[in-house]
């Protein structure tokens, strides 16, 4: 599995949608590609920022969130905003 097709299977993984096969070949690309797990955590981090943002009972971003991530989503709402 390349990096590019990581990030196609990207979501299906996290949903625990991949097939047996589909999900070996990802795992064994984690395991060898350190760029692609740095992806993947910034990904699921992306997702439950997400959540939080759209539950209207949360008004502050856990300290799980880096705040990179916080800042750079800030930044592309200011521009597209």
């Amino acid at each position: 599995m390349t990096c590019r097709e990581f990030t196609d299977f990207l979501a299906d993984y996290l949903d625990g949608d991949l097939g047996l096969a589909e999900r070996g070949a990802f795992d064994a690309h984690l395991a060898r590609c350190p760029d692609c797990v740095r992806y993947l955590r910034g990904y699921a981090a992306t997702i439950r920022l997400g959540k939080v943002v759209c539950t209207e009972e949360h008004d502050a971003v856990g300290d799980d969130v880096p705040e990179e991530l916080v800042q750079a989503i800030l930044a592309a709402r200011a521009r597209n905003g």
